[in-house]
């Protein structure tokens, strides 16, 4: 442990510890816009410095180590009037629409400029018009804002291994994009929006849905459905106070509802539904004996882009399984719509996602519009979701809760596990187990694919045969992971693994690009508990014993893999190049 002093008060701290970290040790705040837990340090906004006690010497605390015995000082009047000229300088060529701004009162530099009690500006108000791009579907790049931070892209090429935006230009000039200014459609982006989580001020933010939500919801024509994926009831209480991972389900039923959506399912049913699809899957190829493992799982959207993008050996490999969302969308327009006698015409199916990727994918291709029609018509995140619980006044921390609606309501504790890193492998296996057995698990808990280790690994015994499993955590720790299993398969050696789960955020979804904002490791933590929670809270934990999920198979699907299941509830896949130009 090192000595040091910060502001006259002595800490100890580890070794290898910045200024940074042994401030936050003291309680004492260092502003910064660059610096962001999930990131390395790299000092660019400037915000961050210190000096050493009789030492004029400014240093960026953010990526400068303590070093035993210093006495560092983070707070005395040159420091605080740098700081605030720094931020004058940042403000001088930034947008004053805070009003109408998407991180209106969550902006960081907004935050800062409040704290700094910044009256008068004392540089001249400049804004270097910069192209805006809205071409992706899922997320918006508004430059205009940009302050430059490099936040987006230490986000995809660092913690994603994306590599669509960089730096283009110099100084004052400086613009991020990607290669040749593409547009953000034509680039290798895979619309995570990781980007859009880290960025600290309004330059990026979430495709808004493409219809008036309150006027779809108000049309005497139109019956409105919602579904909610299994992270957001973990995460939406941080909009309103609550602590992360606090569990709100009943009252996001009631909240919905509340709003003036009629029917309210939850995706965790069509998480179950899914199971039983992929498992199956699973299961053929793994009795059949001449299919080349692994088989990938295929419910991140994210995922599944990059490997279309980057990795097209793999394509094969890739369950054909749809997203609990489009299975459920499928399934809301199709065995509802004919269960309640509804023109699915008139439905209007919303998906509350954790995910921006999931704009993108309810209109990746022709397989989403399996019912006839697109079988999910909008899909908000739920940042999206709270700012819509405020605009009907709705107290949210004060709602009763209620239960979703059957049958596509009710779920098992494999079903909420979807959330988390890992929790997509841990259902499969408890419900793959079964179908190859024929027999319970008596031990439904694999704590060895659960927390936030970036690839990890697991292995059951199913009557004498070894399964292996592995989990990735984060689409920036594939590539060594990915290559060691290509060599395994041209040397012609045993499968290193038999199925692998990829989620493209750091946590799973729980850590999805549309989560509130300031998500960190601890918070990630938090919420993957609260869905572990509620698995363990459940009368039933495995998909295949989930009533209703038995229900739609004797009643209209006939099966997992029939041909009327295939038809609804699978996907393909297509090779695309990182880089597409269109024709003008």
């Amino acid at each position: 442990m090192l000595d040091i002093k910060i502001n006259g008060k002595r800490v100890q701290v580890p070794e290898g510890a910045t200024i940074m970290e042994a401030a936050r040790a003291a309680n004492v705040k260092i502003p910064s816009l660059c610096y962001n837990k999930d990131l390395p340090a790299w000092g660019s906004c400037g915000l961050c410095i210190v000096h050493l006690e009789n030492s004029a010497r400014m240093m960026r605390a953010c990526c400068t180590k303590a070093a035993n015995g210093m006495n560092i000082i983070t707070h005395d009047p040159e420091i605080v009037q740098a700081r605030r000229s720094v931020l004058e300088l940042i403000l001088s060529n930034h947008p004053k629409d805070c009003l109408t701004c998407s991180r209106n009162n969550k902006c960081e530099l907004q935050s800062l400029a409040a704290e700094f009690g910044l009256r008068e500006m004392h540089f001249e108000h400049y804004i270097n018009e910069k192209p805006k791009d809205d071409s992706n579907g899922a997320i918006v790049f508004d430059r205009n804002k940009c302050i430059s931070c490099g936040r987006c892209v230490e986000v995809c090429q660092h913690m994603q291994a994306v590599h669509a935006i960089e730096y283009q230009g110099r100084g004052g000039k400086t613009i991020i994009a990607p290669a040749a200014m593409a547009l953000l459609r034509d680039s290798p982006c895979v619309h995570c929006g990781q980007c859009a989580a880290h960025c600290p001020v309004g330059a990026i933010y979430e495709t808004p849905p493409k219809m008036d939500m309150w006027a779809k919801l108000s049309d005497p024509d139109t019956i409105s459905v919602v579904q909610i994926a299994p992270s957001v009831r973990v995460a939406l209480g941080e909009e309103f106070g609550l602590k992360p991972g606090d569990l709100t389900t009943g009252k996001i039923y009631t909240a919905l509802r509340r709003i003036g959506f009629e029917y309210v399912f939850d995706s965790n049913f069509s998480a179950d539904l899914t199971i039983a699809e992929e498992a199956q899957e699973f299961v053929t190829n793994f009795t059949d004996r001449t299919y080349t493992f692994p088989q990938f799982t295929s419910c991140c959207p994210a995922w599944v882009e990059f490997a279309e993008k980057y990795h097209h050996d793999l394509i094969p490999h890739l369950s054909s399984t749809k997203s609990p969302m489009q299975i459920m969308g499928a399934m809301i327009k199709t065995y509802w719509a004919e269960k309640m006698s509804i023109d699915p015409k008139k439905i209007f199916s919303v998906a509350v996602m954790p995910c921006t990727a999931k704009k993108y994918e309810c209109e990746r291709n022709g397989t989403m519009s399996a019912s006839g029609y697109q079988d999910v018509d909008a899909v908000i995140t739920t940042r999206e979701f709270a700012n819509y619980i405020r605009q009907a006044g709705i107290e949210f921390n004060a709602l009763e809760e209620q239960k979703a609606d059957s049958p596509l309501g009710p779920y098992s504790g494999a079903g909420t596990i979807f959330g988390a890193t890992g929790g997509v492998m841990e259902a499969a296996l408890r419900t793959a187990y079964f179908y190859i057995t024929g027999k319970e698990l008596t031990a439904l808990d694999f704590y060895q694919v659960r927390g936030l280790t970036g690839i990890k690994e697991a292995k059951i015994d199913i009557e004498g045969t070894e399964v292996r499993v592995a989990v990735v955590n984060q689409l920036g720790n594939l590539s060594e992971f990915l290559e060691k299993i290509r060599q395994s398969i041209k040397a012609g050696e045993d499968p290193l693994y038999h199925f692998v789960e990829v989620m493209a955020c750091r946590g799973g979804c729980v850590g999805g690009g549309g989560q509130p904002y300031g998500c960190t490791d601890e918070v990630r933590k938090l919420r993957a508990a609260g869905l572990y929670t509620d698995d363990e809270r459940a009368v039933i934990r495995t998909s295949h014993n989930n009533p209703y999920i038995k229900q739609v198979y004797s009643e209209y699907l006939g099966k997992p893999n029939s041909e009327k299941a295939h038809r609804l509830l699978h996907t393909h896949y297509q090779s695309r190049e990182p880089y597409h130009f269109n024709e003008p």
